[in-house]
């Protein structure tokens, strides 16, 4: 598979409220995940707020939308959603009643 054909990530994080760490960290859990699958995953500084992730320029997350950040198995979901629909997550995907 070339680069060109895989999916690429990116996270916009805003500078001013200090989520680089928190930019970086979903960053690795994807890496862990997806690994060679990505063509990469970017990081993006901005300002006002902002924290964002799109695949492939498909805006997947945005904080004041969605109310916060995903956590590590939700944004797991939605990359596997947006770029690998049939790939499992094995306990990622599993879900509780309640």
């Amino acid at each position: 598979m070339s680069d060109t054909a895989k999916p690429s990530v990116r996270i916009t994080y805003c500078t001013q409220c200090q989520w680089l760490l928190r930019a970086a960290w979903m960053a690795q859990e994807l890496l862990s995940t997806f690994g060679a699958d990505l063509a990469e995953v970017a990081l993006q500084p901005g300002t006002g707020g902002i924290f964002e992730i799109s695949c492939d320029g498909t805006l997947i997350w945005e904080r004041k939308r969605d109310g916060g950040f995903p956590d590590a198995a939700k944004l797991k979901q939605l990359i596997r959603d947006a770029a690998f629909p049939e790939r499992e997550l094995g306990h990622a995907d599993r879900k509780t009643d309640g």
